[in-house]
Order: C-alpha cells, then structure tokens, then sequence
C-alpha cells in the first residue's frame, strides 16, 4: 500500500482505515462502554423492573424518560441491536486487516532459519559478550555445543576461516502468538454472534402434571422446542424453622412423538439450581418456582389407623372424604392455607401465597355426627396426630409450578474453543519468546576468542541471564 495519502486510491484508503490501531481502540472502547450499560440495564426485561433501577441513578421523575431513551437506542435489547452487531463486524474486520497487513513481515522472520551473520552485523546485536578461551576452536567448540544444550539450544555449526561459526535459535513460532490471540478473539465474537441469532433465551412455567412444547421470550413470543417437557413434580425444602428455601427441585420428563425419552437411562430426570436439564442443546435451568391450585388439584395424604397400624396412602380433591382404615372414622378437606401462622391473638391467618408453611383443615365425623376437626401441617410432624391415628399431608399436588429458564447457544462451543485458542495464543505471547544466539570462535595465539552475539524480542533480562550461564559453560 502507498504511504502517500495523495497517491492513495479508494480501496487503500479503506484498508488503511480499517488496519488502524487507533480504530482498534475506539471499536474495543465502544464495545466495552456499552456492554456495561448493557449489563447494568436488564435486557428484554418489563419496563416497570428498568424504571425501578433507573430511579437510582436518575430519580423518581426522570427514569421514564431515561428509559425511553435507552429504549429508543436499542440497549434494552442492546445485544440483538443492528448497531450492536456493526460493532463486533467492524471489530473483527479490524482485527482480520490488522493482522493481515502486519502478517507477511513477521511470517518472513518465522519462516527463514537462523543463518550466519557477519562481524559488522553481529556487533549490532543488542547482546554481545567476548571472551577468551583456552585451547583450539576443536575442544571450543566441542563445549560450545554442550553449553548450548544446557540452556535449551541445539548448534548449527557452520566453518569459517580460521574458526567456526555456531548459529542456534528458539521459539521461532512464538511470534505468531499474537495472531492465534487475534484468531481467538475472532473465535469468540463469531460464536457470539451465532448464539444471538440462532439461539435464544426463554422461560417457561410447568404446572405439576402439565406439559409444554413451547418457552416464551420475555415479549411472549413462542418459541418452538422441537419436542415437549412435562412437569411430573416439584418439591421445596425449607431450612427448619424458617421460610428460607433450602432448595427446590423438579422432576421432568421429555416426550417425542407421544413417548417419554430415557436421558442417561432415565425417563424422569431431576433438576435442582445447580444441576440443569440438556437435551438437543437446549438446557432447562431451575430458577423459580410459584402457586397456582386448581380445581383439579389433589391433596396427598397418608392415613395410619391407631399406633403401628397399616399406612394408607390416599389423594383427594378440595371437599372429598377418606376414612381412617379399621374405624368409622371419616376425615374430609373443608379448608387449605398455603402459608399458615397463628397472630398475637391465637388467630389463624395466611402470610403468603407460596407453599411456605402449608396446611389443611379437615373435619373428621363418625357415623355422620362431627367428632373433632384439626389443622394438619405439612411442616410439623406435631400436628400429624389425631385421635384415632396418624394423618400425615404431604403435598398439594397440581398446585405448585416449576418456573424454568430455557436456554440454546449453538455457538457456546465456539466460544469455548476460542478461549482454548486464546490460553495458547497469550501463552506464546507472554511466556515464550524467539531467542537467536550466534558464537564465533576463532584461534589466537593465546588460545580461542568466542564471540556470543544475541537477540531476543520478549523478556531480554531473563535471556541475558541464560547468556551469562552459557558463557560461563564454554569457560567450564
């Protein structure tokens, strides 16, 4: 390319803008800027959510407006946004030209081996040492290729007149570091960019017994899954004495074709927080969970008739009956807390419409007449006894949902090869260096002269030491 600006056609002006460092850094600067709004602002999220975070930063009267104008600029969707995307392409064309345009001067340097050089050429080396040596060049040399293998280095011994030449180099490729962390980088963002358009994320809330072929995106888009997943269960577990979730699992099962499917020998796979559910690249994440009864919903219990008796387990509707097994004892649903507490003054009440602290009232009769009537408590083992027994309530089920995030990224993998590519390419960047040694040896009256010129583009104090150490082998 000319370095004349008049004598510049158009292409090279193109390519000259777009190998520039200084756009480098205003593409990354960019890119970095807006990324943090982007993180701080949550992306596809309800308005009413941003207006709450946007009061922090800009008060009570301005967030509406603060957030209009965020979403008029596309960074409430800031990672689907058409200027987002030029971003990373102009980023990437960037990096491509860059490395392009400064690619054959350095492949040059890789490519040619190391080769004698001249005395004029050697006294330019930015590391020089000149010593003398007792006996011939022979049994200096003989030292000389030792001396060099002991710090890594194998001689290439090239004859001179009167004495020898020894040309020796290391990390050659280490040069091209740099490239395989552009590459890696290129890597990364098109991996990015395949996740963006030809993945999604999505939520989906199951009510126990029911089943989906679709998640919803956060503007209540359908997004197909390609098969079906059922909510066969779910359970949480509370921290004793408290309402604090301890953790909250569900049980799923996929159907294709009207068939469950066995994932690692399993129909019914449970997920909790940190074990998520995978299947064809789509992962269900446990994220929340809510209550919703219906009519249809059953209660489950079990009867035990007296002390040691026979357990029986039973699922009933709101208003049906069950009778305790051996009696005429008959026990039927007449009240339901999801979250019940007893007040100052010894009042029932519910706190909540999660299933915190449930409990069912049933009223039990005998032989048509009421005999006693009690609170049972999922919770409290205390409450199980009556009695003429033991009723033990163990679930609502079809009451609860399981509130799942539905995640695909086809380019997940491209980014994790790409931070593969990008650990080699920093390593050989940062840790290995080309190191190139030259020793002329040369007979005097006296004994040998050894000239050691050398050269290294990283980490010169490091390599003088290793200089002094071959110094000091072919003195030894």
């Amino acid at each position: 390319m000319s370095t004349k600006k008049e004598d510049q056609n158009m292409v090279d002006k193109i390519w000259n803008f777009f190998s520039s460092i200084t756009l480098a850094v205003v593409i990354f600067s960019l890119i970095s800027l807006t990324s943090i709004v982007g993180t701080i602002i949550e992306q596809g999220a309800e308005p009413e959510r941003n207006i709450k975070l946007l009061t922090k930063f800009f008060g009570e009267s301005f967030a509406p407006t603060a957030l209009r104008m965020l979403d008029t600029l596309g960074f409430t969707n800031m990672y689907h946004s058409w200027w987002f995307i030029t971003l990373l392409f102009v980023f990437v064309a960037n990096l491509i030209i860059c490395s392009l345009d400064r690619f054959p001067k350095i492949w040059k340097v890789v490519k040619e081996p190391i080769k004698p050089l001249s005395p004029e050429l050697l006294n330019s080396m930015p590391v020089k040492k000149d010593i003398m040596l007792k006996g011939r060049v022979d049994n200096a040399r003989s030292a000389a290729e030792a001396a060099l293998k002991g710090i890594g280095f194998k001689a290439n011994i090239h004859a001179e007149d009167g004495g020898v030449q020894i040309c020796a180099e290391k990390g050659r490729y280490s040069r091209l570091g740099v490239y395989v962390t552009h590459f890696s980088i290129i890597l990364i963002l098109v991996g990015a960019v395949v996740g963006i358009f030809f993945g999604f994320n999505a939520s989906l809330n199951l009510l126990e017994g029911t089943s989906s072929p679709v998640a919803y995106a956060r503007n209540g888009k359908e997004i197909p899954l390609g098969f079906e997943i059922a909510c066969n269960d779910f359970e949480t577990t509370f921290y004793e004495n408290t309402d604090t979730p301890r953790s909250f699992k569900s049980w799923l099962t996929i159907f294709e074709n009207g068939r469950p499917v066995k994932i690692n020998g399993k129909e019914v796979i449970e997920i909790d927080v940190n074990s998520p559910l995978k299947y064809k690249g789509i992962t269900f994440y446990q994220s929340s969970y809510g209550f919703s009864p219906s009519k249809d919903s059953l209660f489950k219990i079990s009867v035990t008739a007296g002390s040691g008796g026979k357990k029986e387990d039973i699922a009933l509707r709101f208003g049906e009956s069950f009778s305790i097994p051996g009696t005429n004892i008959t026990g039927k649903i007449a009240d339901f807390s999801p979250a019940i507490a007893v007040d100052e003054s010894g009042r029932l009440f519910t706190y909540a419409q999660t299933m915190n602290n449930p409990a069912v009232f049933i009223e039990f009769t005998e032989n048509g007449k009421l005999k006693y009537r009690q609170w049972i408590l999922k919770r409290y083992p205390q409450t199980w006894s009556v009695p003429d027994g033991t009723v033990e309530f163990k679930d609502l089920w079809g009451a609860q949902y399981t509130g799942l995030q539905v995640r695909k990224d086809p380019g997940v993998w491209i980014v994790y090869l790409g931070c593969i590519v990008m650990s080699i390419g920093l390593y050989a960047a940062f840790f290995m260096s080309h190191a190139r040694i030259w020793i002329t040896l040369k007979d005097e009256k006296s004994g040998t002269r050894a000239l050691i010129a050398a050269s290294t583009n990283k980490n010169k104090i490091a390599f003088e030491q290793k200089i002094e150490k071959l110094a000091g082998g072919l003195n030894g």
